[in-house]
């Protein structure tokens, strides 16, 4: 078996604190439910999708070298995530993400993202070495710092590099630019995202994707939550899909879970609105709480 991964996923590796009740909740409630302690962090949730589905990913983030951080490095090992190039760090604790969740989806989240945000450009320390002239998928998240991230923009070592990048929130949509202007690479944007990066609002899912892509960007996919998701491509016609209806299981990763399943049918030859439709699905079966192989 090769040492060498099949795909590159940078950003964010943390510990989930995902609480959910089974009700609707609002500020100030105190309700029982459930709280689950699982692997997580953009980077590493769309590893682990892509090892389900038959590749070897490896994650280059920031692990702290405490109990939890070897905890979640024993984990991801058994998830099928490479874990060689990981930058372990006894000065920077482990990151973590909590979330609340209710039956109608996100209440409210933290990302504790410092030790990443603290570790900077020495993540990328294998690619001097045993990852130097990597050629293959690279999937950016939006945890890292927007310098970071110009910084990757130009860096010579990923300049053959096919991107996919995903903001990771929101709040962290902006620090794409740098990456826009470059005119490379798969943007993979909710709808909010999509209305931040263009500077407008959006109606729709297509509406946001073609903003974006006339602000620059080469090819950008965006959802909407149970709506209409839309790839647009700058000289293409914009392709769109709509997800299947679902009871809401799970809400937190079902981004990761679109990326992941777009980007293995894309690798094995699927067309644009083939690897679209695929992405949806895939999605749609996470938010109803079932995995796929």
């Amino acid at each position: 078996m090769t040492n060498q991964p099949d795909i590159l996923c940078i950003g964010a590796m943390l510990w989930d604190v995902i609480g959910r009740a089974p009700r609707a909740m609002r500020a100030g409630h105190d309700v029982p439910g459930r709280i689950a302690h699982i692997p997580g962090g953009v980077a590493l949730n769309v590893a682990v999708a892509l090892a389900r589905r038959g590749l070897r990913p490896a994650v280059l983030s920031a692990v702290g070298t405490e109990p939890e951080g070897d905890a979640l490095v024993a984990q991801s090992i058994r998830l099928g995530v490479m874990t060689d190039h990981l930058l372990r760090d006894p000065e920077l604790p482990t990151d973590c993400y909590m979330a609340v969740e209710d039956n109608a989806g996100l209440v409210a989240a933290i990302a504790d993202a410092h030790s990443l945000e603290a570790a900077g450009e020495r993540i990328l320390t294998p690619l001097d070495g045993t990852l130097a002239g990597w050629a293959g998928p690279v999937v950016l998240d939006g945890n890292l710092t927007e310098r970071l991230l110009a910084r990757i923009a130009a860096d010579p070592r990923l300049a053959r590099a096919d991107l996919r990048v995903v903001p990771a929130s929101p709040g962290k949509a902006e620090r794409l630019t740098p990456l826009i202007a470059t005119g490379r690479g798969c943007f993979y944007l909710n709808r909010l995202e999509g209305e931040i990066i263009a500077g407008i609002p959006c109606a729709d899912a297509v509406t946001a994707a073609e903003a974006v892509v006339a602000r620059g960007a080469r090819r950008v996919i965006v959802t909407d939550g149970g709506e209409r998701v839309a790839d647009a491509m700058a000289g293409q016609p914009t392709l769109t899909a709509t997800p299947p209806a679902v009871r809401i299981a799970r809400i937190t990763g079902a981004g990761d879970c679109f990326l992941a399943a777009h980007l293995v049918a894309e690798q094995t030859g699927a067309d644009r609105e083939t690897a679209l439709q695929a992405a949806t699905q895939a999605a749609a079966a996470h938010v109803a709480g079932k995995d796929l192989p």
